[in-house]
């Protein structure tokens, strides 16, 4: 439902704050309830509520949902409707519903359960299972069409709700998964690594004794000694699963000599021979192995996967065989064809073939749009990039109305609590049906409460009235331009850098241990501090302002000298770490756009193409003469051209290997 406007013109935004103020009165009270929760303690939280609802306090409904779901199992049907009537507004009702939903689905009552489903609105592997475990149950109506239908949830590598297993048990009766079915989720599970799923549908193949486990790990850790072992039989199927395991594994190391052994395995079927080079073709593509686009045709029509296809379409660019590049993208799937970044690189294709007008017909529809491959499309079209003026700025009326609405009002209390993901959670609900100008309000009140990070992602969910100072804030100004001055740094490029590392969340630290604005890792730290002589530095000192600021600045000046001052590889560096980035370089100078796309890590190219976006865009905000984006991505020298040493430093960020 779309926010109805209230005339509330006495209401200042003081009034908001006071809220606030009060609110902090009994956070305390709130905080106990909160670790009762976690405690498991009904008793006491049932205790805390009472106070909690008797006060009035903005966040009661949170404990009376946290009490709700530890009396889950024990509560009737009546109550369980009474508090979803009650809090329909809140975005924990339909969380509760699904764990209900769940809840009765384990004791198999099925009318209730297909009675409530329908309100159900959320996405949820585990309620799927049940919905169809109970469709099989029951003979719904459909339930046959509707498990051949869910061959689809079969097919993948990850771990899934155990409810799932009895489903595929009843497909396993019903026929609709066929041993050949269960082979090929053996396969995309250890293509994975994933030995233990792998294992658990051996099971159902009646494969899965001590000896086999033990050779899935051999192959898994040790890939050249299995593919060795005499006993090998490539008629029996699982032995044939385990050496394409193994090639597998090797190839992530090894390219060459994983070829090497698939050569030498001549009795393998010609469908897993197409199937081994397609995979060894898409790890040498990830290393740039010359050779790639001829192990890829090796594999002649059998079927890729959109990483495999990914990787062919990246190989053909980074030789700029275009009519490749532009067969490859057309023989994707529809859903990686309308990707962005597909629907750019099939154009840029085109118009490197001189089929100029299918090209500007792709530019100008990706033109509109406000990123990176939105950029580049309007450059391919020769229009000079203006400054992307605020078309809409949100009075203070709109302001107001949207700062007292009681779900951002909670968003914001629980963002004080350090609640992050439930405050993300409360705001992205409450702002779920907002139009444009609604949005730019509700990312004003986020900035000027100092939420910067939700700020920018309400401003970027506007579709055709946008306020680019929202989107791109420009918090600390001075101390940057002064730490941006000290070490001769573009301020629009270490403003998209911090936009990209931490969307300018003080306290972020990534799961690497990466801290603060820059996102600093610990070893880093310590590195540059011996560099810049803190004889007393201490790791929590990263997390100060402007000693984060000063060591992200000062190693981002080291990687632009390391990467002989090609702004796209020190991007990459800052991300993976100085040594990698003259790994990814070719024979001869490429495209910045193109070196960009090749970046074997897929953070590590996601960063980097976003990072040199929020740089043009910054720019723009900063009323700086910028050059185009095409422009600051460059041409990246050949490896045979002179770059500096990389250096001993280590990442800013840990980037593992994929």
């Amino acid at each position: 439902m779309k926010l109805a406007w209230v005339w509330i013109g006495l209401l200042l935004i003081s009034a908001g704050t006071a809220a606030s103020q009060e609110a902090r009165a009994d956070d305390a009270l709130f905080e106990q309830a909160r670790a009762a929760y976690k405690k498991q303690d009904a008793r006491l939280l049932a205790e805390q509520l009472r106070v909690l609802q008797a006060e009035n306090h903005l966040l009661a409904p949170y404990a009376d949902y946290w009490l709700t779901l530890l009396q889950l199992q024990n509560l009737d049907n009546s109550r369980v409707h009474a508090f979803l009537d009650q809090y329909a507004d809140f975005p924990f009702a339909d969380r509760l519903r699904g764990e209900w939903l769940k809840s009765i689905g384990k004791y198999e009552d099925w009318p209730t359960y297909f009675n409530e489903l329908p309100r159900f609105q959320r996405e949820d592997q585990a309620i799927q299972c049940y919905t169809l475990l109970g469709a099989a149950e029951t003979g719904r109506a459909g339930w046959q069409q509707a498990l051949q239908q869910a061959r689809s949830l079969w097919f993948s590598a990850k771990d899934q709700p155990a409810i799932c297993n009895q489903v595929y048990t009843r497909m396993q009766q019903e026929g609709v998964l066929s041993s050949d079915d269960l082979w090929q989720r053996v396969r995309l599970a250890l293509q994975e690594n994933n030995i233990a799923l792998a294992s658990h549908v051996l099971k159902r193949l009646d494969q899965a004794g001590a000896p086999n486990l033990k050779r899935l790990n051999l192959a898994s850790q040790n890939p050249s000694r299995l593919l060795d072992d005499k006993s090998l039989n490539l008629k029996n199927r699982f032995d044939r699963e385990l050496a394409l395991f193994a090639l597998d594994r090797l190839a992530r190391v090894d390219t060459v000599q994983a070829m090497s052994r698939l050569n030498r395995l001549t009795a393998l079927d010609s469908a897993d021979t197409r199937h081994a080079y397609a995979r060894l073709a898409m790890y040498g593509a990830r290393k740039h192995d010359p050779l790639a686009l001829s192990w890829y045709q090796q594999a002649g029509q059998t079927p890729l996967d959109a990483e495999q296809q990914a990787w062919k379409a990246r190989a053909a660019m980074r030789v700029q065989d275009w009519l490749l590049l532009e067969r490859t993208i057309d023989s994707m799937d529809n859903a990686q064809q309308n990707e962005l970044g597909w629907r750019y690189w099939r154009a840029r294709a085109l118009k490197e073939q001189q089929k100029i007008a299918p090209a500007n017909a792709i530019f100008v529809e990706l033109s509109h749009e406000h990123n990176y491959y939105g950029l580049l499309a309007r450059e391919e079209l020769g229009e000079t990039m203006s400054a992307p003026a605020a078309t809409y700025k949100a009075p203070e009326q709109e302001v107001r109305q949207v700062l007292q609405l009681p779900g951002i009002q909670r968003a914001m209390a629980l963002q004080r609590l350090d609640m992050r993901t439930e405050a993300r959670q409360e705001w992205n609900w409450a702002i779920r049906d907002f139009s444009d100008q609604q949005l730019i309000a509700a990312a004003e009140v986020a900035a000027r409460q100092g939420w910067l990070d939700m700020a920018i992602n309400t401003a970027e969910k506007t579709r055709l009235t946008h306020d680019f100072a929202l989107r791109y804030p420009t918090p600390y100004r001075e101390t940057l331009q002064s730490y941006a001055r000290e070490n001769g740094l573009e301020v629009a490029w270490i403003y998209g850098l911090i936009r990209q590392e931490s969307r300018f969340v003080q306290v972020a630290k990534s799961s690497a241990g990466a801290s603060g604005l820059m996102q600093v890792m610990p070893a880093t730290a310590k590195w540059i501090a011996k560099r810049l002589g803190f004889d007393s530095f201490q790791p929590a000192m990263i997390n100060e302002l402007e000693t984060n600021l000063r060591f992200g600045t000062h190693y981002l000046r080291y990687t632009m000298d390391r990467m002989d001052g090609y702004a796209v590889m020190a991007t990459a560096a800052y991300n993976a770490g100085p040594g990698r980035p003259k790994r990814w370089l070719a024979e001869q100078p490429l495209d910045g756009t193109i070196y960009a796309e090749n970046i074997p890590f897929t953070e590590t190219r996601d960063y980097v193409k976003k990072v040199m976006a929020n740089s043009v865009f910054y720019a723009q905000r900063l009323g700086a003469a910028t050059p185009t984006l095409k422009q600051r991505m460059g041409v990246i020298p050949g490896w045979n051209q002179a770059l500096a040493p990389g250096g001993d430093a280590p990442a800013v960020e840990s980037v593992p290997a994929e």
